[in-house]
């Protein structure tokens, strides 16, 4: 007979079980440091011991590291979805940049339908709230806080997908971005021109998402990345007319 004996599960498996799964769902992100000991087995409602064997095993398979004074954090494991030498490749050439664009153009935009439909109703509440903190934000001189809200929103979108799958791979892409691997993100907001654009185009993502409008929110993002896809390349023309233009000034300059 197929069947065997039922055996209670330790509690130190159980906490492991609990930690996996709110870093496989992203709600425990890389980089985020865990409750002190006391306070997370409080939560956990376990031992302190058993607390321990679960944080060791987690440590000894890479999914969580200790800080010497400092305490324990989630492991930074985006940093193995691409080699140090292919990146330095993504950021040497700018074929990687519109390549990246276009495959967020085509994850995002299914995103986008995902979450307009298996998004709950918490979830749009995030999107809307990051949103509205873009505004806020966009009446800042500094367009910092607006790039990084930028980023958290699309991540948002994507969470809502609710596929673990495309949400890690998504966030490992979305760190080279805020490292500036892909292109640095100030380039976007060079005129107030094209900030009030982007934000445009980011309300209307939202508004899409908030009436689970799937098509009109596929729709929105595709737009939104063709139109930095295209201010990014205005860019890149604009910089090789720069160089070319210099070299006539010297080369004027010299015959005088």
């Amino acid at each position: 007979m197929p069947f065997r004996p039922v055996q209670s599960e330790k509690l130190s498996s159980a906490v492991v079980r609990q930690i996996e799964k709110l870093i496989l769902r992203g709600i425990l992100r890389p980089g985020e440091r865990l409750p002190s000991e006391r306070e997370l087995s409080e939560q956990l409602d376990v031992s302190r011991p058993s607390l321990r064997e679960a944080v060791a095993e987690l440590q000894i398979r890479g999914l969580l590291s200790p800080r010497a004074g400092s305490g324990i954090y989630v492991a930074d494991v985006l940093g193995s979805a691409f080699s140090d030498a292919l990146i330095g490749l993504f950021a040497k050439h700018d074929e990687a940049v519109f390549d990246y664009l276009s495959f967020r153009r085509d994850m995002e935009g299914l995103a986008a339908e995902r979450a307009a439909t298996a998004g709950t109703d918490s979830d749009l509440k995030v999107i809307d709230t990051l949103f509205a903190r873009m505004e806020t934000a966009h009446r800042k001189r500094d367009p910092a806080d607006e790039a990084r809200l930028d980023a958290d929103f699309h991540l948002a979108i994507i969470e809502a997908s609710h596929n673990v799958i495309m949400l890690h791979m998504m966030r490992s892409m979305y760190q080279l971005l805020r490292e500036g691997v892909f292109y640095n993100r100030q380039v976007m907001f060079k005129q107030r021109t094209t900030r009030s654009a982007l934000l445009d185009q980011h309300r209307l993502i939202n508004d899409a998402l908030q009436a689970r409008d799937t098509a009109g929110a596929r729709a929105a993002v595709e737009a939104h990345l063709n139109f930095v896809e295209a201010a990014l390349f205005a860019d890149r023309k604009a910089a090789e007319h720069e160089a070319i233009a210099r070299q006539r000034l010297e080369r004027t300059a010299a015959r005088d």
